[in-house]
C-alpha cells in the first residue's frame, strides 16, 4: 500500500511545502493538497516548490475540476511540471464543489467531467485532443505522462471513473462503503472492456494518531460535513431512499442545515455539528497506532492502492512521523 498526503494550501506556501518534505522523508509516496482557487493559494505553484524541494514525491489536486480553469490550461500545467521534474504529477479531478459553489457557480456535468479527463490527459501526453469542438494539440510534450484520477461516491459517477479514469479517489474510509463502490467501480471498467485492476484505488480520509478519542473526534468531525456536501447533492438527485446509494451513506445527512465554505475542510467547522461519532469512526481513521494498521490493512484486503491522510488538525507533524515511523512500515508487507 502507498501513502499520501493531503493539505490545504494555506499561506504560507513554505509550510505546505516543509511538510511535504516531512512526509518524503517518512516514506509517503505522493503529494495531494485542495484546489479551491477562492479559499486557498493556488496549488500549481506550489507543486513547483515541493517537487523541487523533493526527489521521488508525485503531486497533485485532491481534486481539481472541469471549470475553473480550461482544459487546455490545466493540461499544459500538468506537462510542464512533468517536463521540468520528470512525470511526479497525477491530475486528481471532479465535478467541483468548493471551487465552483464559493464562485457562484454549479459544479459541472459527468458528461462534461468525462470529456475533461479524457482531454486533459491526450493533451499533456502530447495527443491530439477536441476542446470546445476543434482539435488542438500541445507540440512541444515529449515522453508526457499523466495519470487521470477521479472522484466519485454516486453511482453514476464511479461507473463513470470506472471506464475512463486511471484511478479513483474515495474520499472516506469506512469499509462497508469502501468495498461498496470499489466493486461498482470495477464492475463499469470490465463492462468497459478495461482490465478492472488497472484502476488505482485511492481511500482518501483524515487520521488522528493518540489515545484520546474524543479529542481526536473533534479535530476530524469535519470530515462528515465535507462527505455531507457530496451525499446532500446525491440524496437530491436519487431521493433518500433509492436503492442507488447505500442508506449508510445517506442516513446521517438528515440533521444537515446548511454548509458555510468559509470553514471548508478544517477542524471546529460549525457547519459539522450534525456529524455523529459513528460517522466520524467510520469515515476516518482513529486512535492508537494498532487501530490504524488494523483498519488499513482492512481495507489493503478490498483492493485498496494508495490510503492518502488528511492532515488538517492540531497534530500535523506527530501525525506524519507516526505514520513514518509505525504505520507505513507495518503495511508495506
Amino acid at each position: 500500500m502507498d501513502f499520501g498526503l493531503v493539505l490545504q494550501t494555506d499561506p504560507p506556501a513554505a509550510r505546505v511545502v516543509s511538510l511535504m518534505k516531512r512526509a518524503e522523508r517518512n516514506g509517503f509516496t505522493h503529494g495531494w493538497t485542495f484546489d479551491s482557487a477562492v479559499l486557498w493559494q493556488e496549488p500549481f505553484v506550489i507543486y513547483s516548490q515541493i517537487l523541487a524541494n523533493t526527489t521521488k514525491l508525485k503531486v497533485g489536486p485532491m481534486v481539481t475540476n472541469p471549470g475553473t480553469r480550461t482544459w487546455e490550461v490545466t493540461a499544459s500545467t500538468f506537462a510542464t511540471l512533468n517536463d521540468m521534474y520528470g512525470n511526479r504529477t497525477v491530475c486528481g479531478i471532479g465535478r467541483g464543489d468548493s471551487a465552483m459553489r464559493v464562485a457562484g457557480r454549479r459544479p459541472g456535468t459527468l458528461a462534461c467531467l468525462g470529456e475533461a479527463i479524457d482531454a486533459i490527459r491526450d493533451l499533456a501526453e502530447g495527443r491530439e485532443a477536441e476542446v470546445d469542438g476543434r482539435p488542438l494539440r500541445i507540440p512541444w510534450v515529449r515522453d508526457g505522462e499523466l495519470p487521470v484520477w477521479m472522484a466519485a461516491y454516486g453511482p453514476k459517477a464511479l461507473a463513470l471513473a470506472g471506464r475512463k479514469a486511471d484511478g479513483f479517489i474515495l474520499q472516506l474510509a469506512d469499509p462497508y462503503l469502501t468495498e461498496w463502490m470499489v466493486k461498482a467501480v470495477r464492475a463499469a471498467a470490465v463492462e468497459a472492456g478495461r482490465d478492472p485492476a488497472s484502476v488505482t484505488v485511492c481511500v482518501a480520509a483524515p487520521a488522528y494518531v493518540g489515545d484520546d478519542l474524543a479529542h481526536a473526534r473533534e479535530q476530524c468531525r469535519w470530515f462528515g460535513g465535507m462527505v455531507g456536501n457530496h451525499v446532500a447533492d446525491l440524496v437530491a438527485r436519487y431521493g433518500e431512499h433509492s436503492g442507488l446509494v447505500p442508506e449508510a451513506l445517506t442516513s446521517y445527512i438528515k440533521e444537515r442545515h446548511g454548509y458555510d465554505y468559509s470553514h471548508h475542510g478544517r477542524a471546529g467547522n460549525p457547519s459539522t455539528d450534525f456529524v455523529p461519532d459513528e460517522i466520524v469512526d467510520r469515515f476516518c481513521l482513529l486512535g492508537p497506532v494498532e487501530a490504524h494498521i488494523e483498519k488499513l490493512r482492512a481495507l489493503r484486503e478490498l483492493g485498496v492502492d494508495q490510503f492518502a491522510v488528511y492532515d488538517m488538525h492540531d497534530a500535523q507533524e506527530t501525525t506524519i512521523d507516526a505514520y513514518g515511523a509505525e504505520i507505513i512500515p507495518a503495511l508495506r508487507h
